[in-house]
């Protein structure tokens, strides 16, 4: 009677089967988790169809509705990051396989250091100030350096872009208005660029090819851009590395065949010196260096490696090796520009040519100047002026991506933001080519102008970049000190007067008539409104400070 009924009874002789069976199943998952965790590249179709649902990032900020900079399928993934930093606040010890695997961004960055524009304005500098100003070029790299550190760092800690976070951080009007002006300023960067391919065509096709045929010869690199896209971010990053070796050993083949004087380098390296006559030429060296779309671009193309915003240790790992990396970018890109400095001021330097020299008669005068020789210099100068010109309007295509999606929030297909994007730059270059290819003075005037476009542009990227790094709201622990902040506002206002300095020499020699001066003069008025507005929104000890110097009523309008 006492004894348990027959169900029980068989369900007590099963359940020592059962639990075996589901002990084996945990381990058996156990054991797919561990193998996910420690090979990640192997991670389930599942995982990563939900990562890319959550947005495309590994920590899965961004939303169904939100653009991000690289899908999580396209991210570079870190050997052993989780491992190294379980506790996800301490710092493994420096790895040169990990530096690596996160060398890449900084070299995209550091073409815009090396495009034509900035190779015409060191030729320039070379063949009317000697060898004087490459003290000024060495600093001016560093103050772009510290630019871009600070760009790559608010992309790391944030997992996003300054596109995106501009969108977020400023009202409607003001993000629309910052966005169309980075599209100016691209735009202007990219007619410099495109237009310098198309010289270096013309070059190597010893005259064939006008000046519109290199120009449409070059947008077809948008399409170039999207094929190597398709292969991954290390395949396009191989490809930079490939122009930007080509350009190092063009212009250090010429260094050698020119031989400059080492001594008189050096000290134009260690001795500042600055006159009159060369002032024009040492403001456009300052200016040359800090683009206003490279400042977008940085902070987005860090975000190609799988980095997650919450775990401090991956970031300050993360910022650490792009710190190297991009530091050794920039230091290549400063020997391009020494090289380039130094063969002109050797050649040009003290003679009747160095006034009228530019990027359409260069060629012809090293040419004159150092004659053929084994492979003349002609051409390298051609290859090297195309390696530019190629890599520099593919990173600009890429930045045009980045600029667009951030501040608009479009989820377009990368293929048809790259053509809308290379479309808009392309259209006004050919017109600009058809236009100012009647003489080389014309496409001087014209590169005049696009420096000044350039000039106009850049305290809507200076001023978003170093408000946004600076806000603990923002950056968390990652954001910068009273120190840094200082000296980062410091090279801001530095970069700003000097090309404000720039603007008013121009505007006073090219403005005239009544009417432009009017506009001239309320396009200024509000320009420089903005510029106030933006620092007035920053909130920090820099606006403080200012405020002291502004009636009341406008200071408080900054909080």
């Amino acid at each position: 009677m006492n004894s348990p009924p027959p169900q029980h009874h068989a369900v007590s002789i099963s359940a020592p089967g059962l639990e075996s069976q589901q002990l084996q199943s945990r381990e058996q998952e156990d054991r797919e988790e561990e193998s996910h965790r420690l090979l990640p590249s192997s991670a389930s179709p599942s995982s990563e169809a939900a990562l890319v649902k959550s947005g495309g990032n590994c920590d899965g900020v961004a939303g169904d509705d939100e653009e991000a900079a690289y899908d999580s399928r396209e991210k570079i993934l870190i050997e052993d990051f989780e491992l190294d930093s379980p506790t996800c606040s301490t710092v493994p010890p420096f790895s040169f396989k990990k530096l690596w695997l996160f060398t890449g961004p900084g070299f995209l960055m550091s073409i815009a250091f090396l495009d034509p524009g900035n190779l015409e304005g060191d030729l320039q500098a070379g063949a009317i100030a000697g060898y004087s100003l490459l003290w000024l070029l060495m600093w001016a790299t560093a103050m772009g350096l510290l630019i871009q550190l600070l760009s790559a760092r608010i992309g790391v800690a944030t997992g996003r872009h300054l596109a995106e976070l501009c969108r977020e951080e400023y009202p409607f009007w003001a993000g629309i208005v910052l966005w169309i002006m980075a599209e100016l300023a691209l735009i202007g960067a990219d007619i410099q660029e495109v237009i310098g391919s198309a010289i270096a065509i013309q070059i190597l096709s010893r005259g064939f090819l006008p000046l519109w045929a290199g120009v449409l010869i070059t947008a077809s690199d948008c399409f170039v851009f999207l094929l190597l896209e398709n292969y991954g971010v290390r395949k396009l990053e191989a490809v930079f590395a490939v122009l930007i070796s080509t350009m190092a050993l063009s212009f250090a083949w010429m260094f050698a065949d020119a031989k400059p004087n080492k001594t008189e380098l050096l000290i134009g390296l260690l001795i500042p010196k600055l006159s009159s006559r060369t002032i024009r030429q040492a403001v456009g060296v300052v200016g040359c260096v800090i683009m206003p779309h490279n400042v977008f671009l940085h902070s987005a193309l860090v975000q190609s490696r799988q980095v997650d915003p919450k775990k401090k240790g991956q970031v300050q790992e993360a910022i650490n090796y792009y710190s190297i990396e991009c530091t050794a970018a920039l230091l290549v890109s400063f020997m391009i520009n020494l090289f380039v400095t130094a063969v002109f001021a050797k050649g040009f330097y003290g003679t009747k040519q160095a006034n009228s020299i530019g990027l359409v008669n260069a060629g012809q005068y090293l040419e004159e100047k150092y004659g053929g020789g084994f492979f003349p210099i002609l051409y390298i100068w051609g290859i090297g002026l195309l390696a530019a010109g190629q890599s520099s309007t593919i990173t600009g295509t890429y930045a045009g991506q980045f600029i667009m999606g951030g501040f608009l929030n479009l989820r377009l297909k990368k293929s048809l933001r790259a053509l809308i994007t290379r479309s808009c730059a392309i259209i006004p270059t050919i017109i600009v080519a058809l236009v100012f290819n009647k003489s080389e003075s014309s496409l001087d005037v014209l590169n005049e102008w696009l420096n000044v476009l350039q000039s106009v542009q850049i305290p809507f990227a200076l001023i978003p970049l170093l408000t946004l790094v600076s806000k603990e709201q923002i950056m968390g622990v990652f954001k910068i000190g009273p120190t840094l902040q200082r000296a980062a506002w410091t090279v801001a206002a530095l970069v700003i007067v000097i090309n404000g300095y720039l603007l008013f020499h121009f505007f006073l020699s090219e403005v005239d008539g009544f009417l432009f001066g009017l506009f001239v003069s309320v396009w200024t008025a509000a320009y420089v409104a903005f510029v106030v507005y933006l620092i007035s929104h920053s909130n920090n000890e820099i606006w403080n400070w200012l405020s002291r110097f502004v009636p009341n009523r406008f200071a408080s309008s900054g909080n």
